[in-house]
């Protein structure tokens, strides 16, 4: 009984990240409004102020942000084991699609029609960030200090190249002293 069980939290666990990885373009932070559908809404995996913990957390780590959340998930699901089931269904269908992509892309990368496909998905993306941001913000500022230091983060990085693991560690130690 349970083998089986744990069976089905790694296809749960392999299915759930799979789909967001064959689903999200443009990388990395285009995967987190569907991993956010999948882990908080869909599965129930974490809260919303869970998953943006983890997420906040991804972002002062080097490396690509989707791999660490998915690493995340499934480690809280199902330990390493499912840590490592997670980032494989999220990295599965990229890899797979890059190897059929790179044998058509010479031909392919000149074509106008290629170009205007890109020009229309481009902004469906920015649209879902958007969301994202909006779903996660809602959740996170909770009072006027926390507003004020969403909105000093934001034009920080606005108008300057600070490192996203500063802001971070700033933002913490504010919060640790302040709230």
């Amino acid at each position: 009984m349970e083998v089986t069980e744990m069976v089905q939290r790694m296809w749960g666990l392999f299915w759930t990240f799979f789909k967001v990885g064959i689903l999200a373009y443009g990388g990395g932070p285009s995967m987190i409004p569907l991993m956010e559908q999948e882990v908080v809404q869909s599965q129930r995996w974490m809260s919303i102020p869970e998953f943006t913990d983890v997420l906040a957390l991804g972002n002062a780590l080097p490396g690509p942000i989707a791999t660490k959340m998915a690493l995340a998930v499934g480690y809280k699901i199902d330990g390493m084991t499912g840590g490592l089931v997670a980032l494989f269904g999220l990295l599965l269908p990229s890899s797979i699609l890059m190897l059929a992509v790179i044998l058509f892309f010479l031909a392919l990368k000149d074509s106008p029609r290629m170009h205007s496909v890109l020009r229309g998905v481009r902004p469906a993306v920015m649209a879902l960030l958007f969301i994202t941001a909006y779903d996660v913000g809602k959740d996170s500022v909770v009072s006027v200090p926390t507003a004020i230091i969403g909105i000093v983060t934001f034009f920080v990085f606005l108008l300057t190249k600070l490192h996203p693991a500063i802001a971070l560690l700033i933002s913490g130690v504010v919060g640790l002293l302040f709230l």
